[in-house]
């Protein structure tokens, strides 16, 4: 996922972390903590502050990534800055909080990167379409001009998706950059846009100010399922293959640490979750903290509790990437993603799995 706003409370907050982050001699070196040392990793989050990516945060402030013995070292993209899911491939970091479809999208561009854990069953995002749009589906959004967070961002990909599943042409709409949180809103306060994907605290602070309504939901499990014929995995840690490979106990206990947090979230109130999480996070320009916990209480069924790629999402991922354009060769879904590190962390805890494992064919 690309791009997203901050508020400047935040960026204040993350300037240390990503002033280290970026600080490392090499993306090897910053995971080697040496004979029984405590590995570095260094970790760039698509929109840290947004909810749909709360479980990183969420798992340094309750103290499991010091818990299972790694230090991670947050970052988060922004605006006109490098993509997360780009800095990991370019070894700026280790591993990207990021979707699961741009692993699919290096392979068809030659590069091998996997997903080790996930932690979302849905995008958790929502079609916003503002009050005289007239959209109530995706079929209404030919001769649209609609709102992605930026041109070939997973948002992007959705909406042309959602499009296609209606029997709407890409070329039957136009699609720009409008970014996320204020930016968004004042696109589609402004007419620029008739419609924005966008992601909560965006999504409460559109309906509280009157600006739209919610036209599709693929924010939550079923939402996805209804919107896209089945689970659609979306936030997750990716990471280049032979970083993976060279560093398997790093890797499997930032695992271990996420799918911690994942059971936490699944035994856990959102007002419990939002008391967690950094004061700007929950309460800023945007939203208040109780439309925070309202809005998460509504979405919280993004969230998969036990950090395992479910069945069929690997396929359904791959068939929106086909039918847009961007899957243009064989792609092997096998080698995109490895539940091996989440089913270990859940045995090493005793904690009951509910997710089905996608196999090697997804």
């Amino acid at each position: 996922m690309s791009k997203r706003t901050l508020t400047a409370s935040l960026v204040t907050v993350l300037a240390l972390g990503a002033a280290t982050a970026c600080s490392g001699s090499g993306s090897a070196a910053s995971a080697s903590g040496g004979s029984g040392g405590t590995p570095t990793v260094r970790l760039m989050v698509g929109g840290i502050d947004k909810q749909i990516y709360l479980p990183y945060q969420l798992a340094q402030n309750l103290g499991f990534y010091k818990k299972y013995g790694v230090n991670v070292v947050l970052s988060t993209e922004q605006d006109g800055g490098t993509g997360a899911e780009e800095a990991m491939a370019s070894g700026q970091v280790d591993m990207a909080g990021a979707w699961y479809n741009h692993t699919i999208d290096f392979q068809v561009k030659g590069k091998a990167v996997e997903d080790v854990v996930q932690l979302s069953g849905a995008p958790g995002e929502r079609e916003m379409c503002g009050a005289k749009s007239g959209v109530h589906s995706a079929a209404d959004f030919k001769g649209k001009t609609l709102g992605v967070t930026d041109l070939g961002s997973g948002t992007d990909t959705l909406t042309q998706f959602l499009a296609a599943k209606k029997g709407v042409k890409t070329s039957d709409f136009h699609r720009i950059g409008v970014g996320a949180g204020s930016t968004a809103i004042a696109a589609l306060q402004n007419g620029k846009v008739a419609c924005v994907m966008t992601t909560q605290p965006t999504v409460a602070a559109i309906e509280k100010k009157g600006v739209g309504y919610s036209a599709v939901d693929v924010a939550t499990t079923s939402g996805a399922k209804a919107a896209t014929g089945g689970a659609w995995p979306a936030a997750g840690v990716i990471a280049r293959t032979d970083w993976v490979n060279a560093h398997k106990d790093a890797v499997q206990r930032v695992v271990d640490a996420l799918v911690a947090t994942m059971h936490w979230i699944d035994k856990h109130s959102a007002a419990d979750i939002a008391g967690k999480l950094p004061q700007s996070f929950v309460q800023n320009q945007l939203v208040t903290k109780a439309d925070y916990i309202s809005a998460l209480t509504q979405d919280k069924g993004q969230f998969l509790p036990d950090g395992i790629m479910p069945a069929g999402g690997p396929k359904n991922v791959l068939a929106t990437e086909e039918l847009v354009g961007h899957a243009t060769s064989k792609v092997d879904l096998g080698t995109t993603f490895t539940n091996d590190f989440a089913l270990k962390a859940n045995k090493k805890e005793g904690f009951t799995t509910t997710t089905t494992p996608a196999g090697a064919a997804g």
